[in-house]
């Protein structure tokens, strides 16, 4: 295993349920100085792990572990941290609960103060729901966080972004083995497609258009999606991509107890210093809805 575990112990969610035994899964890089400042925070993406943070830093580069302390926190969901397939009765599958972006954040933070001893956060970045996170650790703890770099994401999930999600969960819920969740052999074919799905979504027209997918490996478009339908079925649960899913879709900043859905609140009150990376081609987190937030 090359990450540690935190046990959390019982965890109450902003929804009131609990799941008992909670645990976070992560993996530091580097070592914290004298003064504690030099923390990384690195959340993961939708189909992110610790390890596929890893391509986000490096020595000589700008996040730098001969230079920082970064920590890569594995998300709620994604199958090292507590997750559907790996949580017993009776939050196992698909009575898995709703794991706010707030509930993963209240952990991390209990996870950095209290077993890593850190104080003071220096950077907070991110791509997609990672960056997403960095929107909510900026809102969330404002007090502890510098410096926040979301990139290709929102403070809330758009209309737009709800529509995409709802388009790949139903093509994998088609499965015919799919039974409501509670699958005995894996809904092959429904993540497959979610796979087909998610690759037009993750890649731009001009991606497709300019065949800078040959630029990747890939000799044709078949080729491409045959390898992101492998990825899907070979790495990823299928009760796991919906609990992210559903992760994903509550995605706002000025949810729960401090804002109370005010989003402009929530917006003014972060007082980390904000570097904002939109991307005229992302398909999910569009530059405008970057603008009106």
């Amino acid at each position: 295993m090359n990450y540690e575990i935190y046990d959390l112990g019982n965890i109450k969610l902003l929804s009131g349920e609990i799941i008992k035994s909670a645990k976070l899964a992560y993996k530091t890089y580097g070592s914290l100085n004298s003064n504690g400042d030099n923390v990384v925070l690195l959340p993961t993406f939708y189909t992110g792990t610790h390890k596929r943070n890893e391509g986000f830093f490096g020595p000589g580069r700008a996040i730098d572990p001969n230079k920082h302390f970064i920590v890569s926190i594995n998300m709620f969901g994604n199958g090292l941290s507590s997750s559907p397939n790996n949580t017993p009765s009776p939050h196992d599958g698909p009575r898995f609960p709703l794991v706010t972006l707030w509930d993963n954040v209240a952990c991390q933070h209990k996870l950095l103060t209290e077993r890593l001893g850190v104080n003071v956060i220096a950077l907070v970045a991110g791509w997609s729901m990672a960056g997403c996170q960095a929107y909510q650790w900026g809102a969330q703890f404002p007090d502890i966080v510098k410096t926040i770099l979301p990139f290709c994401s929102s403070a809330k999930t758009s209309h737009h972004n709800l529509v995409f999600l709802e388009e790949v969960k139903s093509a994998l819920c088609a499965d015919q083995n799919w039974n409501e969740g509670n699958y005995v052999l894996p809904p092959v074919k429904g993540l497959k497609a979610f796979a087909r799905i998610y690759a037009e979504w993750a890649f731009s027209k001009t991606f497709y258009r300019e065949e800078e997918y040959k630029k990747l490996g890939f000799n044709t478009i078949e080729d491409l999606l045959v390898n992101w339908e492998n990825d899907h079925v070979e790495n990823w649960d299928a009760n796991n991509l919906l609990a992210k899913i559903a992760t994903w879709k509550a995605n706002d900043i000025s949810f729960g107890p401090h804002y109370k859905n005010d989003l402009k609140k929530a917006l003014r009150t972060i007082s980390a210093q904000t570097i904002l990376i939109p991307c005229t081609q992302d398909q999910y987190f569009r530059p405008e809805d970057n603008f009106f937030e």
